[in-house]
């Protein structure tokens, strides 16, 4: 071979070769990553073991400081070195004492490259009842929500785009010319009231509150538009996962994202109402199926209101009757450690009360990146499959229960097998206190 291309075909061997390690590596760092989560929680006086197949190691110590004696002791199978140290390449059982306390597990691969700091909580044991209600869901946006901008006939039949460039889609206007935006007509209002005179709106994108200008126009018709798509409510049906002690409830299992802007919707006030499953449309390989529910949105129909609207669900106080309604006795949570592959139940509402009905869990990701994905379940129950064909929109929420304890909700279904799903971790929808 001629020297010179036998040099070029040992280069590109070589970056090959690198390039194929390079990747192998992140495959398996990416691998190790997840099999850590980054919060561990430990109910207190409890012995919790736990295994990750990591080879890493490294020390424990109090998140106030880092000297001082450590009141959850860590044991492992291998031979204990200095004092707080930890191995994960081995089972681990975290003994914790009696005292609520949170701690570091500050990590080393091979006990040398930095890995990952991991935050350790001994925590009270916490009962909740389980409810697998279904429930009507209202909420009113802060603002109006912009779905989008658009254009219109002018005057003089041109076309004209004032909001374009100036509003997004996922934007909220909070005020216009100083004035709190409460809904959508009183805002169409200000708006044809302006008389073509310049608009200052005060928006929020993102986590960023500004104001803008926009110059309403004329339309054929003689109203004065902006050229903006708008709404500031959604409604839906849904399940009641779980009520507290103090009538606090939890619910869905994930947030409540605009149908339009994919974007988690940012909730002013909302309320639950009482709701009746009148029919189901089964889910099919690549079709979702649903609950069709009728909900009274009266005043005496109301079961509690609605105050926050987050990634793990949503959450607010419930009524006397939401109590009265869920009925089912309190269990203990059960921590995402304590979850095992294998059988357990949701409770869910698809003939009108609620029922128990057994699964499988297939999976557990002790630290997924998308939180409402932690768990993964498959429908083993042949009547719940004969009813629904699996999971379907408006059993997000459902309670799952494995050995006696809640350990989650159920949130998605895959779209090309509805018998299959995902779940939350119970102590995720539970953050939020």
């Amino acid at each position: 071979m001629d020297p010179q291309k036998r040099k070029i075909y040992l280069q590109f061997l070589y970056t090959i070769s690198i390039s194929s390690f390079l990747m192998l590596s992140a495959v398996v760092y990416h691998s190790w990553w997840n099999r850590v989560p980054e919060h561990i929680r430990i109910h207190k006086s409890a012995v919790q073991s736990m295994e990750f197949h990591v080879p890493a190691s490294g020390r424990i110590y109090p998140a106030e400081k880092k000297e001082g004696e450590v009141k959850a002791v860590l044991e492992t199978q291998n031979v204990v070195a200095a004092k707080n140290s930890v191995f994960l390449d081995g089972p681990v059982t975290f003994v914790s004492g009696e005292n609520m306390a949170q701690y570091v597990m500050e990590l080393k691969l091979f006990g040398v490259l930095p890995f990952k700091n991991v935050d350790i909580q001994v925590i009270e044991e916490e009962a909740v009842v389980p409810a697998g209600l279904p429930v009507g869901i209202y909420v009113k946006t802060h603002g109006v929500l912009v779905l989008g901008t658009g254009e219109f006939a002018g005057m003089s039949g041109q076309s004209e785009k004032p909001s374009e460039g100036i509003l997004r889609s996922g934007d909220y206007i909070l005020k216009a010319d100083g004035e709190e935006v409460t809904g959508k007509q009183e805002f169409m209002d200000a708006v044809s009231n302006s008389n073509g005179q310049e608009m200052i709106l005060t928006v929020k994108r993102g986590e960023e509150v500004f104001d803008v200008k926009v110059e309403p126009e004329l339309t054929r018709n003689g109203e004065y538009k902006i050229g903006v798509w708008i709404r500031e409510n959604a409604q839906g049906v849904g399940t009641l996962t779980y009520l507290q002690n103090d009538g606090s409830f939890g619910a869905l299992g994930h947030g409540i994202n605009d149908i339009d802007t994919s974007t988690l919707m940012d909730v002013e006030s909302g309320s639950l109402y009482e709701t009746e499953i009148v029919g189901i449309r089964k889910g099919e390989n690549g079709s979702p199926g649903e609950l069709t529910g009728i909900i009274d949105y009266s005043p005496k129909r109301k079961l509690g209101s609605i105050d926050c609207n987050t990634v793990q669900g949503i959450f607010g106080m419930g009524s006397e009757e939401l109590t009265r309604a869920a009925g089912e006795t309190p269990v203990e949570i059960g921590l995402k450690q304590e979850i095992e592959e294998g059988e357990a139940e949701i409770i869910c509402s698809v003939t009108g009360k609620p029922e128990h009905y057994r699964v499988e869990i297939e999976e557990v990701h002790l630290d997924k990146e998308d939180v409402n994905r932690g768990i993964v379940l498959r429908i083993t129950d042949e009547k719940l499959l004969g009813l629904t064909g699996g999971i379907v929109q408006g059993m997000s929420g459902s309670p799952i229960l494995q050995n006696g304890r809640i350990v989650g909700a159920v949130t998605h279904v895959f779209v090309n097998d509805p018998t299959k799903g995902y779940g939350i971790f119970i102590e995720n929808m539970l953050e939020h206190n």
